[in-house]
């Protein structure tokens, strides 16, 4: 990691005030380019800054002209909040529990067959919102290789963007020890936060998104086509993972669909609404990100491969999970697809562990999470 103070001078002396970033984003509208928010941050106040409001979804990083990251200059404003008692972490009680409920015994569980050395990392939303689709997708990977292990664990990705770092790393550091100690080497992520994650801090390990796996292979409805057009949300964690919206490009043309047009898209693509936990002290900045993926979708289904985004979104505009694509055209298509709701996400949580739990019993190797922060 940079020298923070080191990061505030380089915006401070290489923005160019042009302003491309600002058009694009209301957080910037409301407190001014980087340039401006870099100048007003005060060392002995970190508390009052107001980084809070930004999405960290790099657009401003995507449209630069100079090439500074905005972005990672306003996680390190989070950070130094944090670390002097700031930040206002009482607002994120929800998040903060959710994040702690998905890293406990009860929920976490760790299986690795004979001679593994790859495991399928779902993350938190899928396996509460769409636990059909986890089992589904497993054991499609798993016919494939059948010493694929899985993981029901928490990425800590919230822990992150909330700027609590040292929470972040002691807990994702235990995650990959125990993972690397077992000889795993391989991490197959289905949610792009986790994706983001562990490429940036997964260190020793190899790192793919299902949907790569999925464009190279026959899939689970081969020749099942579905009708209409529609419009791909790529999740801001994964702005610059080019082949992995490649694959779902490739996912989509092969189900059927015709895929729009939008002007924000891949690198340059939206934030939902959700990044950066925004919604919970901003809201009204939050809802603007998805009026504008409504008003580009412009009717259009919206197909995304980010739970969290998808039900973000869903509650704008008709949008569906590549997930429910893949495995129930016909059902996706008509927006028919059964998501589930808080609380009964806790509970499908548990019943799809204890589903593992049955499906590998035999797995000479096994774990719940015990440690914590």
């Amino acid at each position: 990691m940079r020298d923070f103070p080191a990061q505030l001078q380089t915006v401070s002396e290489t923005c160019i005030e042009c302003n491309l970033c600002l058009k694009e984003c209301g957080f910037l509208q409301r407190y001014g380019n980087p340039k401006t928010i870099v100048q007003a941050f005060d060392p002995l106040r970190p508390d009052r800054t107001p980084a809070f409001e930004c999405s960290l979804c790099g657009l401003c990083t995507a449209v630069c002209p100079v090439g500074i990251d905005p972005a990672g200059v306003f996680l390190e404003m989070r950070r130094e909040a944090v670390r002097n008692g700031g930040g206002g972490q009482s607002g994120y009680g929800v998040i903060s529990r959710y994040e702690k409920r998905g890293t406990s015994k009860r929920y976490t569980w760790y299986a690795l067959p004979e001679g593994c050395d790859t495991v399928f990392f779902p993350g938190c939303n899928l396996p509460g919102t769409r636990p059909q689709r986890v089992m589904q997708l497993y054991e499609w990977l798993r016919a494939g290789g059948p010493s694929l292990g899985i993981v029901l664990d928490c990425c800590m990705k919230a822990s992150h963007d909330l700027g609590r770092q040292d929470v972040f790393l002691a807990m994702l550091d235990e995650l990959k020890g125990w993972l690397s100690e077992h000889g795993v080497r391989t991490i197959l992520v289905a949610c792009p936060n986790c994706h983001a994650v562990f490429r940036k801090y997964g260190t020793g390990f190899a790192v793919k998104s299902v949907y790569e796996v999925l464009s190279h292979r026959e899939l689970p409805r081969a020749g099942t086509r579905a009708p209409g057009t529609m419009v791909i949300h790529d999740p801001c964690a994964v702005r610059f993972e080019s082949s992995m919206q490649d694959a779902v490009r490739d996912l989509v043309s092969k189900l059927g669909p015709d895929v729009g047009k939008v002007a924000h898209q891949r690198e340059k693509t939206l934030c939902c609404g959700q990044g950066g936990a925004v919604h919970f002290v901003a809201p009204e900045l939050a809802g603007k990100w998805r009026s504008l993926r409504k008003e580009e979708a412009a009717g259009r289904k919206i197909v995304s491969y980010c739970g969290g985004c998808v039900d973000f979104l869903g509650a704008a505009a008709p949008a569906v999970h590549i997930l429910d694509l893949v495995f129930d055209p016909e059902t996706a298509i008509s927006g028919k697809v059964k998501v589930s709701r808080s609380p009964f996400t806790y509970w499908n949580r548990i019943r799809l562990k204890a589903r593992f739990k049955k499906m590998l019993a035999t797995a000479p190797v096994k774990r719940e999470r015990i440690f914590s922060a």
